[in-house]
């Protein structure tokens, strides 16, 4: 593909790993790919995160959080949630809910919405679940950045200056 004269965007929804650690990995693959070519959750949450001046509390993954190094987290006006792993655990999930909580207009972003996936060890929860309790337990919807979200595609057209009936 890249030696056509096609544009060529790479979509994931790792929420585990830094595009640069997934790209050293692919590139250890054998891909030949870069970092600006890659569209992720975290990025793409970061960009909303700064057009709107939100400042997150990050319940994330530990592998994730450089993506977020440029972000205000300080005194936190929303939250992110991403596939924290272990990271999703009593103290935390009840710390996400207590920020929402105390917000006049809660603003939960989530990095997918996946029920479960697969390891070696077996199957693993994704973030949809934990995303499911806190929107219940607010009674509020979480605004969803990955994959299946139309604006995750959107935004990757649109880096490559793509309208979404030209994409093939």
């Amino acid at each position: 593909m890249k030696g056509s004269r096609l544009k060529v965007r790479f979509c994931t929804n790792e929420s585990q790993k830094s595009r640069a650690e997934l790209v050293g990995q692919l590139r250890r693959l054998g891909f030949d790919i870069s970092e600006g070519e890659v569209t992720a959750p975290a990025p793409a949450a970061c960009q909303i995160l700064k057009e709107r001046g939100l400042r997150p509390y990050l319940l994330i993954h530990d592998g994730v959080r450089s993506e977020f190094d440029q972000i205000d987290t300080s005194n936190p006006n929303c939250v992110v949630i991403a596939d924290a792993g272990e990271s999703f655990s009593y103290q935390n999930m009840n710390n996400a809910f207590q920020v929402l909580m105390e917000l006049e207009n809660p603003v939960l972003i989530s990095l997918g919405k996946g029920r479960y996936y697969k390891e070696t060890s077996g199957l693993m929860l994704d973030v949809g679940p934990y995303m499911k309790a806190l929107e219940y337990a607010c009674g509020i919807k979480a605004e969803v950045v990955g994959k299946p979200s139309p604006e995750f595609f959107k935004s990757a057209l649109q880096t490559i200056g793509v309208e979404a009936h030209q994409a093939q």
